[in-house]
Order: C-alpha cells, then structure tokens, then sequence
C-alpha cells in the first residue's frame, strides 16, 4: 500500500503480525504520543454527510494558517475518497524515507500534507490486503491503523496545528479520538438542507457524548455566487446551521456560498494564489480562520481556568 519500505513493522502488515500485534500497536502508539507532543492543537474536521465541501474547507483553512505563518500540517483521514494532496498543489512522486519515519509532503504555502492520493497511482482504488472470507472485519481494522501510521510514522515535527480532514460519518471521529485523547476540537460543516442537518447530527452528538469541544459550525453551499457579477442566489432551502447552533449551543463561525472560481482553484491546486487575489469568498473563508483561531483560544483559556 505505501511506497516506502519502513524500518519497523507497521500495522498495514497485519496478516503477518503474530503474535507481537499488541507489542506493535502499543509501541506505534507510544510513537504517536510523541509526534503530537510537538502538535500544539489537533482539530478534526467533520461533517457527517459528504458533498458539503468539507475537505475544500480543510485545505482553503490550511492554507490561511500557513498564510499567516503558522506552522500548519493536514493529515487525510478520507482513506477511500482522498483528496488533500490534489487541493493543496503537493507535486506527486516518492515521499522521503529518513530512519525516524517518512517526510509529509509539502504545499506551495508552506503547509505539510499526508493523504492516500499521494500513496497511490491516479485513478487507482485503494485495496488492503485482506484474508479470504474476512475482509469486512479485517478493512476496519487496517484503515483504523493506516490512520496510526499516518500520526505516528509521519516526521510531522513541530507545528501550531494539525487538521484532520475526517471521512463522513461518525466513525473515523471515534477512531481519531481514542488516537489522540487531548483531541483540541471539532469544526464541523453542513449546508443548510435537512438532510445535512441531521447527518452532522450525528456527528455532533458522538463528540459531544466523547466530551470533545466543540469549535464550531460553518454552513456551506448557503447560495450560488455568479462569477459574473458577484451576486449571490439561492441554491438549498433550509437552516441547518442555526437549528444545530441552538441544539448543542455552538457557534456558528460563518457561512460560504458556492463559488466557482473556488471551485477550479481547489481542483487545480491553486488555493494559494486564489487566496492572495481576494474577493468576497476568500475574505469570509478569512473571517472563518480567523473565528477558529479565536475558539481554540477559548477553550485553551477555559482548560487553564477549570485546572486552577
């Protein structure tokens, strides 16, 4: 699956684990410890429903934070949908083996990156090697532990932040929490349909349940911007972020339109210079930045006050 050959056995290697499997996930999990020991704050980004454009937010932030010189990592946790590497501009080819781990790849903004789509060749599916007639228990297994070796064989360093762009559902929220207990926060995104609403429901609720502070909402998709004149129009009835603002009492840190030119700059991975041209949307996904800064900072400030 990975093309690099690591010094020690990692958990993709599960058919020939043995009986040292536990021995093996405790040392990788010890090395986890020690890799966010240098991560300031590690935020997951979830939605609970794909299509809402939260893996595009995750990028556009990443690239702000860097932007604004932060020392800023992405980790893809989309495993079967990737698509940090492609948004972000990473150039593909071999990622650097060193004896501590494997070198993230690098954006144009200054941002580290580790995604699927980097590992694998265009177009290709992601397949794990799986024994016959077990291959649905065994999936979960190896994707839980592609997502270890994500956090602990990967040279991260030091940064400010780390987002982890989460697959929808709830599950891979679970899995990063057990990952990484002090989980700084969750933003999650919808748009405003009932649908959405109720998806990102769920997710709210499993970190609310898991006591994982919860950062934010922004609502996506709330119109259409024309890319000709600049004029917003309705695109999905409903008010989804309001109606989960009052249910779990969290803010809502602003709300995007579809934009196209947005659009073909994630798809071309050219969110850097879209970002230094301006315009309406670039300033609000700057508001955004700016309000989960302000969060994290809030609830850095209520830890310290609760551990008096």
């Amino acid at each position: 699956m990975i093309p690099v050959t690591l010094n020690i056995r990692t958990y993709h290697e599960i058919e020939n684990a043995g009986s040292d499997l536990g021995d093996q996930v405790a040392a990788q999990q010890t090395r986890v410890e020690a890799r966010l020991a240098l991560v300031h704050d590690v935020v997951g980004i979830m939605s609970g429903k794909g299509g809402v454009g939260k893996s595009l937010l995750t990028a556009a932030l990443a690239t702000l934070a860097a932007r604004r010189g932060r020392r800023v990592g992405v980790l893809d946790a989309d495993l079967n949908g990737p698509s940090m590497g492609r948004m972000l501009g990473c150039p593909r080819g071999p990622l650097a083996e060193r004896p501590d781990g494997i070198d993230p790849a690098s954006t144009p903004c200054g941002a580290l990156v580790m995604s699927m789509d980097l590992l694998l060749d265009a177009d290709m599916a992601l397949h794990w090697k799986e024994p016959d007639g077990a291959a649905f228990v065994w999936r979960g297994v190896q994707e839980r532990g592609a997502v270890r070796e994500f956090l602990a064989d990967v040279g991260w360093g030091e940064l400010d932040l780390l987002l982890v762009d989460l697959p929808p559902g709830v599950g891979r929220l679970a899995e990063l929490h057990e990952l990484v207990p002090e989980l700084s926060g969750v933003l999650a995104v919808t748009i405003p349909s009932a649908a959405s609403r109720d998806a990102v429901a769920r997710s709210l609720e499993l970190a609310a349940r898991r006591r994982i502070p919860l950062l934010g909402l922004v609502e996506n998709l709330r119109g259409y911007r024309c890319d000709g004149c600049g004029d917003v129009g309705a695109l999905f009835g409903g008010d989804a972020a309001e109606r989960l603002a009052r249910r779990f009492d969290v803010p809502v840190l602003g709300g995007l339109p579809f934009d196209p030119t947005l659009d073909r700059a994630a798809a071309y991975g050219e969110l850097d210079a879209w970002l230094s041209a301006g315009g309406p949307t670039a300033i609000e996904l700057g508001r955004i930045g700016e309000a989960l800064d302000a969060a994290l900072g809030a609830g850095r400030s209520a830890g310290e006050v609760a551990s008096r």
